[in-house]
C-alpha cells in the first residue's frame, strides 16, 4: 500500500523559511511525479508546485521565486523549500504522488500545517 508521510511544517514569522518533506513508500518512485497542494481555511485546495521524475518542475505564480520544489529519487522524497513566507501562505499543505501516464493513479499525504504569523 502506498503511503506518503509529510514532515517539516510548523510556525514561522513573515519573511522566514520552512522546508516541507514528503516521503513515499512506493516501488519504482521514478515512474511518478510529485506535487504539493495547499488549502487555507474556507478556501479550495490549490496547486502549489509539481516535479517530474526528470526533475523538471513548475510553480504556481503565487509562490514563484519564493518556493522551490525538488526531489531525491534515491530517497523517494520530495521537498518544498519555502522562503520569504507571507501570512497568506498559511494553510494545510498536502503532497501528492501521481502517475503522469495513468489518470487517476494518485496518492495523497495526510497533510501538514504551515502557519505564518507575526
Amino acid at each position: 500500500q502506498v503511503q506518503l508521510v509529510e514532515s517539516g511544517g510548523g510556525l514561522a514569522q513573515p519573511g522566514e523559511s520552512l522546508t516541507l518533506s514528503c516521503r513515499a513508500s512506493v516501488s519504482r518512485f521514478t515512474l511518478y511525479s510529485m506535487a504539493w497542494y495547499r488549502q487555507a481555511p474556507g478556501k479550495e485546495r490549490e496547486w502549489v508546485a509539481a516535479i517530474a521524475a526528470s526533475g523538471s518542475s513548475k510553480h504556481a505564480d503565487s509562490v514563484k521565486g519564493r518556493f522551490s520544489i525538488s526531489r531525491n529519487n534515491a530517497k523517494n522524497t520530495a521537498t518544498l523549500l519555502m522562503n520569504s513566507l507571507k501570512l497568506e501562505d498559511t494553510a494545510m499543505y498536502y503532497c501528492k504522488l501521481y502517475s503522469p501516464y495513468s489518470e487517476g493513479n494518485e496518492y495523497w499525504g495526510q497533510g501538514i500545517q504551515v502557519t505564518v504569523s507575526s
